[in-house]
C-alpha cells in the first residue's frame, strides 16, 4: 500500500484521527477480508445485466454478513480533485466497497472463502482502485493479474454495454463473460483454472442462490427490466432462510449465521444508485 497506494493511507489516517481512534484500527478495518474471511462464513448474491439485454447497464446485489453490522452501514459520496466522484454504501471506517463513479464506472462484492493469500493489495482497497478509474479497461487493470491479497469475485461494469465477472486472488485471476447480456454471481469459484489452484472453503446454498439467479435472468423477457425487477429478483425466497434475500437460520450455530444487511441497484445507463438498509423483502415495493 505505502508503494502503490500512499493515498489510502493517508485517507485511513485522517479517518482515524477523525474518529479518535488508532490508526492500526482502520487499517485493521480495511484488510478485514484478510483477516475475518479465513474464519467468518459470507453470503451475497449479485447480478449484472448489459445493455444488450435489457437496454442499460445494471448491477445489483444483496450484502449478507451479520445483523449487527447494519448499524454500521453509511451511504458515502466521495469528491475528489482529480479523480471521479464515487458514490458508494459502506461500513464506517472502510474507504471503499459497492457503488459506483461519475465515470460511469459501477463494481459489485462477492467473498470467496479459501484458506490462501498473500501480501498484496486488499480487497476493499481493490474495490476502491477500481472505483477511482476512469475508463473500464483502467478499472480492470488494477485488480488483474493477481494483485489481490485474497479470494474476491468484483463484478465491474461501465455506463457503456462492458460486463466482466473478476475472480481475481493472489494467485489467480479470471475473467468471465457474459452470456447472453447477463452474469450471475455467489460465495464459490465458478473458473475451472481458478479452483485448481485454489483450496476453497464453500457451503452448498451458495449452489443453490446462483441456480436461482441463473433461473430468474434467463426466463425473464428481454427488455422489461426495471429497478423494481432487480429489488425484486434480491427479495428472492428460494431455499429459504438460505434464499438470496437471506434470513436467520435458527440451525446454524451463531458464529455462521448470516443475513441480508443491505441491497443495492445500480443503473449505470443513467447514474442511479438505489439502495436499502435490511432485507428487501421487508419494504412493500419490491414483493
Amino acid at each position: 500500500m505505502k508503494k502503490n497506494y500512499p493515498h489510502y493511507l493517508e485517507e485511513m489516517t485522517g479517518i482515524a484521527n477523525g474518529a479518535g481512534v488508532a490508526f492500526e484500527d482502520i487499517l485493521a478495518l480495511n484488510t478485514r477480508s484478510e483477516i475475518a474471511l479465513l474464519t467468518s462464513p459470507d453470503g451475497c448474491t449479485s447480478f449484472a445485466l448489459s445493455k444488450s439485454k435489457t437496454k442499460k447497464t445494471w448491477l445489483a446485489q444483496n450484502w449478507d454478513w451479520k445483523e449487527s453490522q447494519a448499524d454500521s452501514i453509511i451511504h458515502l459520496e466521495i469528491q475528489q480533485s482529480s479523480l471521479p466522484t464515487i458514490e458508494m454504501i459502506t461500513e464506517a471506517g472502510i474507504i471503499r466497497k459497492i457503488g459506483c463513479n461519475s465515470a460511469g464506472i459501477g463494481v459489485c462484492l462477492n467473498a470467496l472463502k479459501t484458506n490462501q493469500w498473500q501480501p498484496k493489495l486488499p480487497i476493499h482497497l481493490g474495490l476502491r482502485a477500481i472505483l477511482d478509474s476512469r475508463t473500464f479497461d483502467e478499472a480492470i487493470s488494477k485488480v488483474d493479474d493477481n494483485q489481490i491479497a485474497s479470494a474476491a469475485h468484483f463484478f465491474i461494469a461501465s455506463n457503456s454495454e462492458e460486463l466482466v465477472s473478476m475472480e481475481v486472488s493472489p494467485v489467480h485471476t479470471a475473467k468471465i463473460r457474459p452470456r447472453f447480456g447477463m452474469l450471475q454471481h455467489t460465495n464459490h469459484i465458478c473458473s475451472e483454472p481458478m479452483k485448481q489452484d485454489m483450496d476453497e472453503i464453500t457451503k452448498p446454498d451458495s449452489y443453490q442462490r446462483l441456480h436461482t439467479a441463473v433461473k430468474l435472468l434467463d426466463t425473464h423477457q428481454t427488455g422489461q427490466i426495471n429497478q423494481a425487477t432487480l429489488f425484486h429478483w434480491l427479495a428472492d425466497h428460494q431455499n429459504y432462510p438460505n434464499s438470496i434475500c437471506r434470513h436467520n437460520d435458527p440451525n446454524q450455530a451463531e458464529p455462521d449465521k448470516v443475513e441480508t444487511v443491505f441491497s443495492i441497484v445500480m443503473n449505470l445507463s443513467d447514474h442511479q444508485l438505489d439502495w436499502v438498509k435490511g432485507k428487501p423483502c421487508e419494504f412493500d415495493k419490491f414483493k
